[in-house]
């Protein structure tokens, strides 16, 4: 069992309309997923906006309500239980903390540093003025800034330097595991590689577990352990990095690797058309690998703990164990 597991979680929204205004359907924004983090690791989830990753995020964190499945963590049933006043649940609300997409509108902007980053320390751990003064600046070393950054207001930073506050008040709780919500998207490539370089080394400090979710391929691959890839609210693809990257499956998981830019200039003209292929190949094959509804089909063994979503009737070894070429590190 993973130290936070995810069993079969859907989160699905009413769609209502009529004269009586009654549910008409529902979006699947989830539909059926699950997953298992390990202590000490990072789980990358993968997906376009919309495919529904970041709803699983915020229902792990208690920002969206289960409409079923399970979130186990350490093995005790945690579902639509984060953010309960209940002191049950106190361990897992400062266990678990995110680091959110928009650095700026997650600060409260007429409140200092200090204070932003100090909330956690006064809810969990009761700690003094003083003690929270010297926590903070701890902190704020560790993600390279110095002291007297804490005086200031969030306005008064780069959007760079917001998401390494952003990063450090994650950590103020002493969690064990982070919900990183595309932390390095808005960020140009010099300060993203700053903030990832920041998190590994937090990582490795406070032995850190990330549910890091992302589009980009290229950055999952630089900071995950396991990865599953996200399409239409379920999982197409799932498993260990190597097999992700090395032996993609799912033609929608080769269709995301194609699009990684190779650093090599010499090898973009090879790459563009491996692209063209593969486009064409998903445009052919798409009613292939989703029901006639849509629906991405359930995951099935492939190799190992390399799980990919097929037609129940299809056999594995019908499966191409084919690599294709991603420009990025194998």
């Amino acid at each position: 069992m993973g130290f936070l597991e995810v069993q079969d979680l859907k989160i699905h929204y009413p769609i209502r309309g009529g004269i009586l205004n009654t549910i008409q359907d529902y979006v699947r924004a989830v539909d059926g997923v699950s997953l298992k983090i390990e202590s000490g690791k990072t789980y990358g989830l993968v997906g376009e906006s919309g495919s529904g990753k970041t709803t699983i995020g915020k229902t792990i964190v208690g920002l969206e309500k289960a409409t079923s499945g399970k979130i186990l963590y350490e093995g005790e049933n945690v579902t639509n239980k984060a953010r309960s006043r209940n002191k049950k649940y106190a361990n897992y609300n400062k266990d678990v903390q995110m680091i959110f997409q928009d650095s700026t509108s997650s600060m409260n902007p007429k409140k200092r540093i200090i204070d932003v980053m100090g909330e956690p320390m006064k809810n969990y751990f009761d700690y003094t003025p003083a003690e929270i003064k010297r926590r903070v600046a701890e902190l704020l070393d560790i993600v390279g800034m110095n002291a007297e950054a804490m005086y200031k207001y969030p306005h008064e930073f780069s959007g760079g330097q917001r998401q390494r506050i952003g990063v450090a008040r994650a950590v103020a709780s002493d969690p064990k595991l982070i919900i990183a919500d595309e932390p390095t998207s808005a960020l140009d490539l010099s300060v993203q590689a700053q903030v990832l370089n920041f998190m590994r080394r937090i990582q490795k400090e406070y032995n850190l577990s990330y549910l890091f979710i992302s589009h980009d391929l290229g950055v999952v691959q630089h900071m995950s352990d396991d990865i599953a890839i996200m399409h239409r609210g379920r999982f197409v693809e799932r498993g260990p990095k190597q097999e992700i990257y090395q032996n993609p499956q799912h033609i929608y998981t080769k269709r995301l690797l194609s699009a990684i830019p190779d650093m090599d200039p010499t090898k973009r003209a090879s790459q563009k058309v491996e692209r063209q292929r593969v486009e064409a190949e998903y445009d052919a094959q798409e009613a292939e690998y989703y029901d006639e509804n849509g629906r991405v089909y359930d995951l099935q063994p492939f190799d190992g703990d390399h799980m990919v979503a097929l037609k129940p009737d299809e056999p594995n070894s019908s499966l191409q164990n084919e690599t294709i070429n991603t420009g990025g590190e194998a």
